[in-house]
C-alpha cells in the first residue's frame, strides 16, 4: 500500500501543501478504510459488552500502531516537513467516559479485537461528555465538552430502532467506531444516539431542561440526578441504551440462525456495572413479544447475561424508584415485579429481593439472580463480595461467583505513551513483548545491571522533562524535573482519599516553614473531576487549589514543595503524566477500591506504588515483592471491625501535628486565598465525620511516604524498583483479562 498516494488522494493536493487539520482528517479516513478491510472470526456465539461509558481517548496514534503503520506514517510526514505529534494535537478527545469503569471498557475493546474474538461494545453517543472542567477562584466549574466533528471516527450505520417509553416513542440511531486489534482483527463500538437530540437546549454551564427527553437524552454522561427530574432522566437514558442494545442483539442473533429459544447459544451479554442491568427485563420483554413463554424467556435470558460488579459501596449499586419506573416504563416494571415474585417464592431472605419495602428496584440484585455469572475485578474485591457485601447472594449462588482481575491495554500505555522506554525494552528483549506482555518478566535479568538501571532512570527523567514542557506550554505551570513527581490522578471521591494526600501536604508545608526540609523536593500532581452535585468532592478540590496558591506565594516553601492540579483530567493528560510518575498514589480506604487500573498503568511505566492493601494493590505487592512497593494503613479486615465505631476526634486530639494541619485548613492565610464556607465545611467534615478514615491512616501514610522520599535519593536502588515494577506488570494486560473472561464466562470459541 502506498500511504503517500492514499493521503494525497484524500487531500486533493500534496502533503507538503496541506494543513495539519486536513492531514489529520485524511489519516482518520485512512485508518477507517484499513480497519474496515479487517475481518473478525464469525463464530456462532457473539459477545456484546454493554457499558454506560467507554473512555477511549484520542484514537489516531493508537490506531496507527494497531494497524502497523505508525512508523511509516511518521517517517512520511517527516519527509514532507510535517510532525505527527503536532497533527495528533488536532484531534479532540471523545467524551464518552469519565473514570476507571470507562477506561476499562475501552481497554477491553482493544483486547477483544486483538484476540480475534467475535465481540462488540455497546454504549451511548454522548454529545457533551461528563463536562469540561476548569478552575475559577480555586473552584471547579463545568461547561459542555464539545467533541463531535463532521469528519471523524464516527460512522453512521444507517441503522435505527424505535424505543417505547410507556407510549412515548423515540428513535435511536446507531453509529460505529471501528476498533482495530494489534496487527490483526477488528471489533466495533456501537453507540446509540436519540435522533431528536438538540444541543441548543443548554442554557448556562451544563444546565438544561431535564424533562425534555426528546432533546436531552444523549447530551451528557451521568446527568445530575440530585433531583427527581434528573433521576427520571437517568432512567430514560439507561433504558434507551438497553432497549437499542437488546433489539440489535436479537436482530443479529436471528440473522445468524437463532430461533430465540437458544439465544444464549448465539449471544453473551456482559453487563458492565449496574447501569445496563435493565437489559435483562428488556430482553425478556422482546422474547415474550415474539411468542416465547415468560418462564422460558427468563430461563434463556438468565443463560445469556453476565454481570461485572465494580463496587462494594451501597450508594453506587443503583436502586431506582419503582413508582417512577411504573410511570415511565410500565412494561419494564411489570416484568421486574414478576422477576421479584419468582425470587420471593424461592427465598425468604429479604436481602435477596429485587424490590424492597420502599418499592425501590435493586439493579444489582436483578443482575445477580438473572445472570449466569457474577465477577469481581480483583482478588480482594471478589473475596469481599463473597464474604460480606454480597454474601447472601454468594450463599445462594456460589457457582456464579468468580474473579476477573482488571487489566489495561499495555500497548497504549507503553508503546504509545512511553516510546523511549518501549524502544529500550525492545533492545533488551526483542519485540515479542508487544504481543505478549508476560515477556516483560525478562527484564528481571537486568535488575543488577548498572548500565540498564541508569538508562531506566534517564528515560524517566526525559519523560519528566517532557511533562515539564507540556505543563509550561498548556497551563503556564513551572515544575522542577529533578524533584520527585508524586501523582494522584483518578476520579475525585472521598473513598479515594485525595483529602489524605492534601493533609500530608499541609503538614509538609508547615514542616518546611519550621526548617525541617524534605529529603527531596516534592512536586505533588493531582488530576480529577468531581461530580457537579458532589459537594464534599468539590470542597476537596478547593482545598488543594487553595493550598497550592498559599505554597506558591511562600518564597521559602516553594523551593521544596509544588502542588499542581491539572484541569480537565482525561486520557490525553494521563498519557503525559503516567510515564513521568515517580510515586503512584493508590491510597483508597482498604476494602473500598474494587481494583483500580491507574495503579497498573503507572506500574507498567516504572512508577513505585504508595498504597493501601486495597483492590489490585494486593496483587501488585504479590508480584513485585515488598521491597518494590510501599504499603501503609489499616487492612480491610481492621477497617471492617472499626468503621462503625470510628471517632475521628479521638485521633486528631491525640496527634498534635494532625490537629495543627486540620486547623490550617481554616487559618487566615487559607481563608484569604480561598472560600471560607467551603474550607470550614470541609474541616468539619474531616474532623467530625471523616467517613473514609483519612485521619485514622494519616500517621502511617506520613511515615511511609517520607520513607519513599528518603529512599528516592538512592538513584540506583530506586531505578531497580522501577525496573521491577515494569518487569512484573505483564499480568495486568487486558489481553489476559479478556482471555479469562472468554474461557470462563463467554466461551465464544478458541482464541
Amino acid at each position: 500500500m502506498n500511504i503517500k498516494e492514499k493521503l494525497e488522494k484524500y487531500l486533493g493536493k500534496s502533503i507538503t501543501e496541506s494543513g495539519n487539520k486536513e492531514i489529520y482528517f485524511s489519516l482518520v479516513k485512512l485508518c477507517n478504510e484499513l480497519s474496515a478491510e479487517r475481518k473478525t472470526p464469525e463464530t456462532k456465539k457473539k459477545l456484546y459488552y454493554i457499558s454506560a461509558e467507554f473512555l477511549i481517548g484520542k484514537l489516531l496514534s493508537n490506531n496507527l500502531i494497531n494497524l502497523g503503520i505508525y512508523d511509516r506514517v511518521k517517517e512520511l510526514l517527516c519527509e514532507n516537513k510535517k510532525s505527527l505529534s503536532e497533527i495528533e494535537e488536532c484531534e479532540i478527545e471523545p467524551s464518552l467516559g469519565n473514570g476507571g469503569l470507562g477506561r476499562l471498557a475501552a481497554c477491553f475493546m482493544d483486547s477483544i479485537a486483538t484476540l480475534g474474538l467475535n465481540g462488540d461494545g455497546i454504549g451511548l453517543l454522548y454529545h457533551l461528555g461528563l463536562f469540561r472542567q476548569s478552575f475559577k477562584n480555586n473552584m471547579q466549574t463545568e461547561t459542555p465538552d464539545y467533541w463531535m466533528e463532521e469528519e471523524g471516527w464516527l460512522i453512521d450505520t444507517g441503522k435505527e430502532y424505535e424505543v417505547d417509553f410507556g407510549g412515548k416513542k423515540a428513535i435511536s440511531k446507531m453509529y460505529d467506531i471501528l476498533v482495530p486489534g494489534y496487527e490483526k482483527n477488528l471489533s466495533k463500538l456501537h453507540l446509540f444516539d436519540i435522533k431528536s437530540i438538540d444541543e441548543n437546549i443548554i442554557t448556562q454551564g451544563i444546565s438544561f431542561d431535564k424533562t425534555n427527553i426528546e432533546k436531552n437524552l444523549t447530551l451528557f454522561l451521568y446527568p445530575d440526578d440530585s433531583d427527581e427530574d434528573g433521576r427520571m432522566l437517568r432512567i430514560y437514558q439507561e433504558y434507551f441504551m438497553v432497549s437499542s442494545a437488546a433489539q440489535l442483539i436479537v436482530e443479529e442473533a436471528q440473522l445468524r440462525g437463532c430461533n430465540l429459544y437458544d439465544l444464549n447459544e448465539y449471544a453473551a451479554v456482559q453487563i458492565n456495572d449496574t447501569h445496563p442491568a435493565m437489559i435483562i427485563p428488556e430482553l425478556i420483554r422482546i422474547l415474550c413479544e415474539k411468542g416465547i413463554d415468560f418462564e422460558k424467556a427468563c430461563e434463556t435470558v438468565q443463560k445469556t447475561c453476565a454481570y461485572t460488579n465494580h463496587t462494594v459501596m451501597a450508594e453506587a449499586l443503583e436502586k431506582w424508584n419503582g413508582i417512577a419506573l411504573q410511570r415511565t416504563l410500565p412494561k419494564m416494571m411489570e416484568i421486574i415485579e414478576k422477576l421479584d415474585e419468582k425470587v420471593r417464592k424461592k427465598y425468604s431472605n429479604e436481602d435477596l429481593y429485587i424490590l424492597d419495602d420502599h418499592k425501590r428496584v435493586h439493579m444489582a440484585n436483578m443482575a445477580i439472580h438473572y445472570g449466569y455469572s457474577i465477577n469481581g475485578v480483583a482478588k480482594l474485591h471478589t473475596n469481599i463480595l463473597k464474604t460480606s457485601a454480597l454474601n447472601s447472594f454468594y450463599r445462594a449462588y456460589p457457582h456464579k461467583f468468580n474473579n476477573k482481575t482488571n487489566g489495561i491495554t499495555f500497548r497504549r500505555w507503553l508503546l504509545k505513551a512511553n516510546p523511549c522506554l518501549t524502544g529500550f525494552i525492545a533492545e533488551l528483549l526483542g519485540d515479542d513483548f508487544k504481543r505478549d506482555a508476560s515477556l516483560l518478566k525478562g527484564l528481571e535479568a537486568y535488575k543488577d545491571d548498572t548500565s540498564v538501571l541508569e538508562k531506566f532512570a534517564d528515560i524517566k527523567l526525559g519523560n519528566k522533562r517532557m511533562l515539564k514542557e507540556y505543563l509550561a506550554k498548556e497551563h503556564n505551570i513551572s515544575v522542577d524535573e529533578n524533584s520527585i513527581f508524586d501523582i494522584q490522578i483518578k476520579r475525585l471521591h472521598e473513598y479515594k482519599r485525595q483529602q489524605l494526600n492534601a493533609i500530608y501536604l499541609i503538614d509538609k508545608f508547615l514542616e518546611i516553614k519550621e526548617g525541617k526540609l524534605p529529603a527531596s523536593s516534592i512536586t505533588a500532581i493531582f488530576g480529577a473531576k468531581a461530580a457537579p452535585s458532589y459537594v464534599a468532592a468539590k470542597d476537596i478540590i478547593h482545598l488543594i487549589l487553595t493550598l497550592s496558591k498559599v505554597v506558591e506565594n511562600d518564597e521559602e516553601a516553594k523551593k521544596f514543595l509544588k502542588i499542581v492540579f491539572i484541569p480537565n483530567y482525561n486520557v490525553t493528560n494521563a498519557e503525559k503524566l503516567i510515564p513521568a510518575c515517580d510515586i503512584s498514589e493508590q491510597i483508597s480506604l482498604a476494602s473500598k477500591e474494587a481494583s483500580g487500573t491507574g495503579n497498573m498503568k503507572m506500574m507498567l511505566n516504572g512508577a513505585v506504588t504508595l498504597g493501601t492493601l486495597d483492590g489490585a494493590n494486593v496483587e501488585i505487592e504479590s508480584l513485585v515483592g515488598k521491597d518494590n512497593i510501599y504499603i501503609f494503613g489499616a487492612s480491610s479486615g481492621e477497617i471492617a471491625t472499626k468503621i462503625d465505631s470510628y471517632n475521628p476526634k479521638s485521633v486528631w486530639e491525640n496527634n498534635p501535628r494532625l490537629s495543627r494541619a486540620l486547623d490550617f485548613i481554616t487559618c487566615p492565610e487559607m481563608i484569604n486565598a480561598g472560600n471560607k464556607e467551603r474550607l470550614e465545611r470541609l474541616k468539619i467534615n474531616l474532623s467530625e465525620s471523616d467517613y473514609f478514615m483519612a485521619l485514622y491512616d494519616f500517621e502511617d501514610y506520613k511515615k511511609t511516604k517520607n520513607k519513599m522520599i528518603e529512599d528516592y535519593k538512592d538513584k540506583t536502588a530506586w531505578a531497580r524498583k522501577m525496573l521491577m515494577n515494569t518487569a512484573n506488570s505483564g499480568y495486568f494486560s487486558s489481553d489476559r483479562t479478556i482471555e479469562e473472561y472468554n474461557n470462563d464466562i463467554w466461551k465464544l470459541g478458541k482464541i
